[in-house]
């Protein structure tokens, strides 16, 4: 059974008390940038990257900004960043209740019901559960109501021994995805509360494969076009594939980080069970 370790090939979160210059060339670095590479980026020259970086020459608000946007710094370590220069955060964080998010929250529900009765659901960037349709609801048959407590948190939820785990036919598989899909994350928001989820997932223990249902065998192999999760329901092997969006060019960091999983029906035998739910 291949393990993964915990944290063991996630990057370094730098000390909150850094400067600016620190925590540009870390991003630099990590986005694997050269300064000259940079400086071509930001219309600026690789001396006056490296007298940031080293903390000789102190940035302006628009380099900050300019300099954040071409290493695709998250819209939440933005601010991070103009505090660590002296400067004000230029992007506020709304709670997602509030009546200036409205439209948001009003234009997200709309689209998860929409996309009934298949499965959808919201999440923030610790993969808590913000809102979910019905095609949810059969994911969660036979979880146990230590699991269903608000706030639900879907890597918890699914990665648990008592959670989606043990009927998820291909776990292995679909964990070592959800594992990595969580080291990329924490790569980019650096964030202390997701690391500390991570490695609570990643040791939980993986329990046997049961056999699949009399009904899954001899069937004819189906061409995936991408990694399915394939979970047992009602005696039924289904199969899903999982696509996510976000908004583009938030100004908001609530906004920023919510992620919409809607999950595509992978075969004809899941279409065609869904359907007849609401049939």
């Amino acid at each position: 059974m291949s393990m993964v370790t915990p944290g063991s090939s996630t990057p370094p979160i730098p000390h909150a008390g850094a400067g600016v210059g620190p925590l540009l060339r870390d991003w630099r670095e990590q986005r694997r940038v050269s300064q000259l590479e940079l400086a071509l980026r930001a219309d600026s020259s690789a001396r006056h990257i490296s007298f940031i970086e080293t903390g000789r020459s102190r940035p302006s608000e628009e380099m900050v900004l300019r300099l954040a946007e071409h290493l695709d710094v998250p819209v939440r370590e933005r601010n991070a960043l103009l505090l660590a220069a002296g400067y004000a955060p230029r992007y506020s964080e709304t709670p997602l209740d509030d009546s200036a998010m409205d439209a948001v929250r009003q234009g997200v529900e709309r689209l998860i019901q929409a996309y009934e009765p298949y499965p959808a659901l919201v999440v923030d960037a610790t993969y808590t559960v913000l809102a979910a349709n019905r095609g949810i609801a059969m994911f969660l048959d036979g979880v146990p109501e230590s699991l269903l407590t608000p706030p639900l948190n879907a890597m918890r939820l699914t990665l648990h021994p008592q959670g989606l785990a043990p009927r998820i036919r291909n776990l292995r598989e679909w964990r070592t995805h959800l594992l990595a899909q969580m080291e990329r994350r924490i790569g980019l928001h650096r964030s202390e509360p997701l690391r500390a989820l991570y490695e609570e997932v990643a040791a939980y223990p993986v329990p046997p494969a049961d056999p699949e249902p009399a009904d899954g065998a001899g069937a004819e192999p189906v061409p995936y076009f991408a990694l399915p999760m394939r979970i047992e329901h009602d005696g039924r092997i289904l199969s899903f594939v999982s696509s996510i969006s976000t908004f583009n060019t938030p100004m908001d960091v609530t906004v920023a980080e919510l992620a919409i999983e809607t999950f595509l029906p992978a075969d004809p035998s899941t279409v065609k069970y869904l359907q007849s739910l609401v049939s």
